[in-house]
């Protein structure tokens, strides 16, 4: 079994299936400012021990001075690893401007053999390959430096401030062992941070694009949720969970949806969605059956309030926020959020509100449509009742729910809409599809009192 080098943070390694490979040698590469430094800084403290140390080898890119006092803002940044010798910064950059490449594979040899690291860092790798002169030197010197590392059972991080499409025309591309590549993408007005892994020798790895954001914890990574079709067996549960509103849970059979079941609701602008979300959800509080509220249409202020007006008290218990704004959120950060809440929770109702939010987050149809299929797959397996609410743009008559597909990830889908009776607006119900429940798919008109909901009778929408 290959032994691996963690990064300190789960869910990267998560990606890695444990880390990097142990005495490797490994390429970080990225465009300026993506945060090849602080990764590095992340791996060497937190696989740094007295027997063997992490080295920190800085060349042409930056002053040494200078990635230490940026370094010591971190919080992964140890002072007494430092002071104790487990964390040793040398500068190769002196060396490197006065003789070339010519004393820097005996400089590296001495390092190694006196100091027997676990881990040494070359910030930047691309330093040698401006003053190599000409590309037999550098690709000789390559190989000299590869031989060193390998016979010293040493693993190695080499940054380099390459794009990705430069990184696989580089001479360090084909000795390295694993390449990890670190972008930021320019999506509308907003920056994304995503890292991929290019390469990892003999070993699996989670692909594609994974979100991630540097804080001074260091790096927070978010694997890119994709999940294949799984095919094997699980409990359906048997019970029911309730709607929250009497007549709708006669609607269905006396009981309400399938615990465990998704439901889509939609509807226009101020029909009535959220508040379908909040009976759902405090139905199963009710119930000892704790919820979460994932919103960006409302703060807690504004919903504290709307839950004051129908005799709901969020201070209670037993329903959770989960409040954000589409202005700087990575889809894939609040998913994990989400999931993490639930787990805390120990949640067994979930409210999505909305989905067009979402999908405006994700800013790629492909990747809402991976992110959703596996997050309904998750929770399914799970047994949360999760009820998504989507805002379409017709007042009366529904033309479709979404352009994204979403009614089949769905078990029941439910439909509000305005009805035009004399001069004025009436709401109307449909409840268009459950998966294994008998229903007929009836308007019935719906009131909003100091109740809350209040179903009326059937009524026809023919002119």
């Amino acid at each position: 079994m290959i032994e691996r080098l963690p990064s300190g943070n789960p869910r990267l390694d998560e990606i890695l299936e444990g880390g990097l490979l142990k005495n490797s040698i490994n390429l970080i590469v990225g465009v300026p400012g993506s945060g090849k430094t602080i990764l590095s800084q992340q791996f060497a403290f937190h696989n740094a021990t007295a027997e063997r140390p992490a080295l920190y080898l800085s060349t042409l890119s930056e002053p040494l001075d200078k990635i230490l006092r940026f370094g010591e803002t971190l919080k992964v940044f140890d002072p007494e690893a430092v002071r104790k010798g487990r964390v040793i910064y040398e500068d190769l950059g002196q060396v490197l401007g006065a003789d070339g490449l010519d004393h820097i594979l005996a400089a590296v040899e001495h390092y190694l053999k006196e100091l027997r690291p676990g881990i040494v860092v070359i910030d930047s790798f691309r330093g040698f390959q401006a003053v190599s002169g000409d590309t037999t030197s550098f690709r000789r010197f390559l190989y000299g430096l590869t031989r060193l590392f390998s016979a010293s059972a040493t693993s190695a991080l080499w940054n380099a401030p390459y794009a990705r499409g430069q990184a696989l025309d580089a001479a360090e591309f084909a000795v390295a062992d694993g390449i990890i590549a670190l972008d930021v993408k320019q999506i509308g007005a907003r920056e994304l941070r995503v890292l991929q892994v290019l390469k990892l020798r003999g070993s699996a790895y989670r692909s594609g694009e994974h979100a991630y954001r540097i804080t001074d914890a260091g790096f927070d990574v978010f694997p890119r949720l994709a999940d294949s079709m799984d095919e094997s067996a699980y409990d359906l549960s048997s019970e029911r969970s309730s709607t929250g509103i009497d007549a709708l849970d006669e609607m269905l059979g006396e009981g309400g949806y399938w615990s465990g079941a998704a439901t889509l609701v939609a509807g226009p602008s101020g029909i009535g969605k959220t508040l379908m979300g909040l009976h759902f959800l405090f139905r199963g509080a009710e119930s000892r059956e704790p919820g979460v509220l994932a919103t960006f249409q409302e703060n807690n202020s504004q919903l504290t309030r709307i839950g004051k007006s129908f005799g709901w008290s969020f201070g209670q218990g037993g329903v959770a926020i989960l409040s954000r704004s589409v202005v700087d959120v990575y889809i894939d950060e609040w998913v994990y959020q989400l999931l993490d809440l639930i787990a805390t929770t120990g949640a067994r109702r979930v409210v999505i509100d909305s989905l067009p939010d979402v999908m405006t987050a994700a800013a790629d149809p492909t990747r809402f449509r991976e992110w959703m299929f596996s997050l309904t797959q998750r929770l399914a397996r799970a047994g949360v009742s999760l009820m998504m609410i989507v805002e379409v743009p017709e007042l009366f008559e529904l033309r479709r729910i979404s352009e994204q597909g979403l009614s089949h990830l769905a078990d029941n889908v439910v439909l509000l809409q305005y009805v035009q009776e004399g001069p004025e607006l009436a709401r109307a119900m449909t409840i268009l599809k459950t998966r294994a429940l008998h229903h007929r798919p009836t308007v019935h008109r719906f009131e909003i009192t100091e109740k809350g909901f209040v179903l009326g009778d059937a009524i026809s929408l023919t002119r």
